[in-house]
């Protein structure tokens, strides 16, 4: 299908609708009198404000952001709140939690480009894996290679051993270490744990594992992992504004978090209650599956990347991020790459207590080029939702 300016209004109309149903209401919203826009308002785009309004107002989401690229130009960038006291630009910046595993997934990719990596090299090769004193590391971990991480393969299930990453007051007791924790503390539990089963047998999402991707990029690189992101990624494509996350402190123009959800404090052995998304995880911890800032405009940047080979990645490169697993495709023909979910709607989702974010790509298949043409990308940014939104795209037929 051919996104014409009329079409892409429907589009705007169907993504809203769509948009609108299914999760769970937060709390009530604000009258209509406190619902603020900003951004240059397009009167053939209206939809998307009409109903992100409608979609926010119903569940008391108080903070959300939208960009919408047309065929690599940025036809709609704007700013929503439903709450008096915020203001909600849209260059604030917003936690993007599991999109954040896109530009681990990336970074890996541009040092197997440059000759750095394999994918095909066990993660125990790279860097140190080694148990506690006293326990013996997982036979099964000298299969466990960079492709089975990124493509969720790697042995850990969170829904049979809970994950690591939010195991804070476990790891610690048991390692006999203070919180806040270190990655390399998450590492080093894991590295006396069984497998949950056994590498590239099975689908099962990890965070971890990702985590696990951050450390390689900086063993290989040299660099921090955020370092090397900022200055391999995003630099070469003007991203400028994107930052790793604190758990506490604010980054000048980041949007505040709301949750109706409280937690036990991970930043210390107090046990003290705190709101859920100040402290009952650690952004520390998070970096490399879910710790960057971002903005919608600076989203939908980095998913044009992904439309052409270019200087950051090449058409090899390109052909890894999309390349089906040996498993974990289901009926319908998902599957997880390397750090994007792909489907007949492309996109990928990250949510935080707090926060949530979701990335999508409509594709237009065309035999004039070996990858998709992108024509249109769209990023939704929320804040103030207790969990993730269920969005779904609802295309006008070709």
């Amino acid at each position: 299908m051919e996104l014409t300016r009329r079409n892409l209004g429907k589009l705007a109309l169907a993504t809203g609708a769509a948009a609108a149903a299914g999760t769970t209401l937060v709390r009530s919203a604000d009258g209509a009198a406190t619902w603020k826009t900003t951004g240059t308002a397009v009167s053939a785009l209206s939809g998307f404000d009409t109903q992100m309004k409608t979609f926010m107002q119903a569940r008391g989401i108080t903070g959300g952001q939208l960009a919408v690229t047309y065929k690599g130009r940025l036809v709609l960038a704007r700013g929503y709140s439903t709450s008096s006291t915020l203001a909600v630009q849209p260059t604030s910046l917003f936690r993007v939690a599991s999109l954040s595993k896109s530009f681990t997934a990336a970074a890996i990719v541009k040092l197997v480009q440059d000759g750095k990596l394999s994918l095909s090299t066990p993660v125990g090769n790279i860097i140190d894996i080694t148990p506690p004193a006293g326990q013996t590391k997982d036979s099964r971990w000298s299969t466990v290679t960079l492709w089975k991480l990124l493509q969720h393969l790697g042995g850990f299930d969170r829904d049979v051993s809970g994950d690591p990453n939010f195991k804070d007051a476990v790891i610690s007791k048991a390692l006999g270490v203070p919180m806040e924790l270190h990655s390399a503390d998450v590492i080093k539990y894991m590295a006396g744990q069984k497998l949950d089963f056994a590498p590239g047998t099975k689908y099962a999402y990890s965070n971890f594992g990702y985590m696990l991707a951050g450390r390689v990029i900086e063993k290989a690189s040299g660099l921090s992992y955020a370092g090397y992101v900022q200055q391999k990624l995003l630099t070469p494509l003007k991203i400028k504004r994107m930052v790793q996350g604190y758990t506490i402190a604010k980054h000048t123009g980041e949007t505040s978090y709301e949750s109706q959800n409280t937690g036990r404090t991970v930043l210390d052995t107090s046990g003290a209650t705190v709101a859920a998304p100040y402290g009952s995880f650690s952004m520390r911890i998070q970096d490399a599956n879910g710790g960057w800032l971002s903005t919608a405009p600076d989203l939908v940047r980095w998913a044009k990347m992904f439309d052409a080979p270019s200087s950051v990645l090449n058409s090899t490169s390109l052909g890894r991020v999309w390349a089906k697993p040996s498993t974990g495709v289901n009926a319908d023909g998902w599957y997880y790459g390397l750090g994007w979910q792909v489907r007949p709607v492309t996109g990928g989702t990250g949510d935080f207590a707090g926060a949530t974010g979701f990335l999508m790509m409509v594709d237009t298949p065309t035999k004039k080029a070996p990858f998709v043409e992108t024509n249109y990308e769209g990023v939704i940014t929320l804040s103030g939702a207790a969990s993730a939104p269920r969005l779904n795209l609802a295309l006008p037929p070709c």
